[in-house]
């Protein structure tokens, strides 16, 4: 057992699979929606983003367990999953011409300044929202081997089904030798629909006693597992203080995790962060630096944190230096468009190091 308390296999065809939802997001820039003329399309989805950043920055041989509908959505779609290096294990359905079933739309601005970014959904008829246990061979996808699974909470949101496969993907990773994260990235909207914050609790309680590794702040800990908040109330948003607080609660629920970590940010303006990391692993706890930083699009930053964060523990770094890899990565993450990394684990491990953002020549 390695001093982060995880025995993570050295090796397996797939260094990483996630299972979730792909979406497409629909993002008008600096321009609010209802004033927009043109947008940029980026393909996203809170697991799939993670699968995404591992393979295509940091080398990692990935994969994501999800729905493909069969259309031109779809085909496009397919097309970023393939161009990221992520190997794809799709449940296909065929779409009727009219209402479904969809790939989901994400609509987004970026705001600016004093405007902050507004985001919304189409989500009806979603493909991912049908799966079902059943649905994949995970004996067959694991049979070469697999060193960590992932899922979250949009995903468990989504349907009365998903949580099942979920547990059922997450009990098949776990015969297999894999670790299993979740994040718990908790949206009251989604959970409104299938029950609210009480079925939240009971759902995500049954999958979360699979899971060796949390990324999820104060809030999210406190609405999934349903507990109190923290009785250490926090300085700024940058106080790591009311998140360690909580940790024994959550150790009382789930005694089998072996780390909980999230980022922190203080928003002064939607371009401007101050931001943060921690993390509690195997018993101690550890803070990353604070930096400024200059937004171009937030979406997507937690993601790439969690994905740097899992990358530094699968490659055996020590645990502050897996922590300060997935702050730098998530910082970086924000200077580019779109939900999924543009930069190279050079860069990367520059940053985490202190590296300064002068011009390289």
């Amino acid at each position: 057992m390695s001093t982060i308390g995880l025995n993570i296999r050295p090796e397996g065809a797939l260094d990483f699979l996630s299972i979730g939802a792909l979406v497409h997001r629909l993002d008008t820039g600096v321009i609010p929606f209802r004033k927009a003329t043109e947008c940029q399309i980026h393909v996203s989805g809170g697991e799939y983003n993670c699968a995404a950043n591992l393979s295509d920055c940091f080398g990692l041989k990935t994969g994501v367990a999800t729905a493909m509908v069969d259309y031109p959505v779809g085909e496009m779609i397919n097309d970023r999953v393939k161009s990221m290096g992520v190997l794809p294990f799709y449940k296909h359905f065929k779409h009727n011409g009219v209402n479904g079933p969809n790939m989901a739309t994400v609509y987004s601005d970026r705001g600016q300044g004093v405007r902050p970014p507004v985001v919304f959904y189409n989500r009806a008829n979603e493909a991912g929202g049908l799966l079902k246990p059943g649905d994949f061979d995970w004996q067959e996808i694991f049979a070469s081997g697999i060193r960590w699974f992932h899922s979250g909470g949009i995903f468990a949101a989504l349907s009365e089904t998903t949580p099942e496969i979920i547990i059922e993907g997450m009990q098949a990773a776990k015969e297999a030798g894999a670790i299993v994260s979740f994040d718990l990235n908790y949206r009251a909207k989604l959970w409104n629909i299938v029950g609210g914050p009480k079925r939240a609790v009971a759902v995500l309680g049954r999958i979360l006693h699979n899971v060796d590794v949390l990324v999820g702040n104060e809030e999210d800990l406190q609405m999934s597992l349903g507990i109190p908040g923290p009785e250490v109330l926090a300085k700024s948003k940058l106080d790591p203080n009311a998140f360690f607080s909580m940790i024994n609660q959550v150790r009382e629920i789930l005694p089998q995790i072996k780390i909980v970590a999230t980022t922190l940010r203080e928003v002064h303006s939607t371009n401007r962060h101050s931001w943060s990391a921690v993390a509690w692993i195997n018993g101690n706890t550890f803070t990353a630096p604070t930096t400024e930083l200059d937004v171009y699009d937030r979406v997507g930053g937690g993601d790439g944190f969690a994905a740097g964060l899992f990358y530094g523990l699968l490659t055996g770094e020590e645990p502050e230096a897996a922590l300060r890899l997935g702050w730098a990565h998530g910082a970086l993450l924000t200077t580019f468009p779109g939900d999924t990394t543009m930069c190279s684990v050079d860069q990367v491990r520059a940053m985490a190091a202190g590296a300064s953002a002068r011009i390289q020549r």
